[in-house]
């Protein structure tokens, strides 16, 4: 099965980030049961990974609607139905919707934040060891033992420069050999290379090239300015660098 499907489902996140409405076919749940999820053969929902949090939406079937308030992942996307909202049956026809104030914010923090890591990388060539987003802000982690002073602000400076210069981003789907021929490709330490059939990179075109799983907005003028808003230690090796999307 290929990168476009996750176990029954068919993945609508990955082939267009922009869609915020479909229709589609629950093909298992179990109403007695809500937590267990609900599966539909095709889904815009993001599931989560890679640091950005699942999307948030409802279902709507039958004059009922069903918010979704997570995923939980297993051989399909199992999508969690927030507590006592009814749970459409299998073989059930609904229309899908996502919260799109959340999903465009995590679009434009996830994309804020290979900004920052690109600027970091080509800046320092400092590693990721760790990150974390919520709409509208995010931290990232580096190792990066030493830093310059004036590295607050300066790196702010430098995260805005490239997103004024509003450069494309493109996600792509590449073989194996296309992505072992990509210098830094993962810029997370200690994370292994992609071994899927099929890798899917984002490229800010002309700043950073990552494999990644997330969605994001088309062009670095998206993301709107960011403001860097806490540098921390965290041990000898580590920094931790905080951001906030401030427009």
């Amino acid at each position: 099965m290929g990168i476009d499907h996750h176990g029954r489902t068919h993945r609508l996140d990955w082939e267009d980030a922009t869609l915020r409405e479909w229709d589609c076919t629950v093909v298992w749940s179990d109403p007695a049961d809500p937590e267990q999820g609900i599966v539909l053969d095709r889904s815009a929902f993001y599931p989560g990974g890679g640091g950005q949090p699942p999307d948030h939406g409802v279902l709507i079937w039958q004059g009922v609607q069903t918010r979704i308030v997570g995923t939980r992942k297993g051989d399909d996307l199992y999508l969690l139905p927030a507590p006592g909202d009814p749970v459409p049956p299998p073989g059930t026809t609904v229309a899908g919707a996502i919260d799109d104030t959340r999903r465009s914010a995590l679009m434009r923090t996830h994309s804020g934040l290979h900004v920052l890591c690109g600027a970091v990388f080509r800046d320092f060539n400092a590693l990721v060891t760790g990150g974390n987003m919520e709409p509208g802000e995010a931290r990232m982690d580096f190792n990066l033992p030493e830093v310059p002073p004036g590295f607050k602000q300066s790196l702010e400076d430098a995260v805005n420069a490239e997103i004024a210069a509003d450069r494309k981003i493109v996600v792509r789907l590449i073989s194996p050999a296309e992505a072992a021929a990509i210098p830094d490709l993962v810029r997370t330490q200690f994370v292994a290379p992609p071994t899927m059939p099929e890798v899917r990179v984002v490229d800010i075109v002309g700043l950073d090239v990552q494999a990644d799983g997330g969605t994001h907005v088309a062009s670095t003028g998206q993301i709107g300015r960011v403001v860097v808003t806490k540098v921390e230690s965290k041990g000898r090796q580590n920094r931790r660098v905080r951001i906030k999307l401030v427009s």
